[in-house]
């Protein structure tokens, strides 16, 4: 068994879809940890509306090939077309980040995945979720990583966000307001 991380994205009816998603994933492979749910500014978009994101960690023996045919498939069956422009917005992205230690092109798959370092609105969700874990290539803890990030232009807040009844995430309250409760 491995740890797998994975990323997930949506931009179109975004509370739906990353809903739909996690109960596909908990019903396909079970037990999940699931990050903050973070509203971002599009990256490398242009007049997009902004995105829902957060990072969702399980243990399987699956192979990186078959997690990354049946993400493929699930978003698919959201209604993302293959021929889509890159660009273009979603009701559903899910990116394969790491598995285990595996590093390199594994079934075609690079790992770790490159937006892990590059992209604030993957390495937030998976610093807080996994702080002590290492990044695969450079050893680095994904906490240390954060730490050491320069957001630059990208934005990113947490969001409230329930699933299956339960707030799984919650917004950023300035002190005033949770010291008023």
């Amino acid at each position: 068994m491995a740890l797998i991380t994975l990323s997930l994205g949506s931009n179109i009816a975004p509370i739906e879809h990353i809903r739909l998603c996690l109960d596909a994933l908990h019903g396909t492979f079970g037990d999940l940890q699931v990050s903050r749910v973070f509203e971002s500014e599009p990256v490398g978009f242009k007049d997009a509306r902004n995105f829902y994101n957060l990072v969702v960690a399980l243990n399987s023996d699956w192979s990186p090939g078959d997690i990354q045919t049946w993400a493929k498939a699930l978003e698919t069956r959201h209604g993302r077309r293959p021929d889509t422009p890159k660009f273009s917005p979603r009701a559903l992205d899910i990116d394969l980040l790491t598995v285990g230690d595996q590093q390199g092109v594994v079934d075609g798959i690079l790992l770790p995945r490159a937006e892990v370092t590059h992209n604030a609105f993957v390495l937030q969700p998976l610093a807080e979720l996994l702080p002590d874990q290492r990044h695969p290539s450079c050893g680095t803890p994904y906490a240390e990583l954060w730490a050491q990030f320069d957001l630059g232009k990208q934005r990113l807040w947490a969001v409230d966000f329930t699933w299956r009844g339960q707030l799984i995430s919650q917004a950023d309250r300035p002190i005033a307001y949770a010291a008023a409760r």
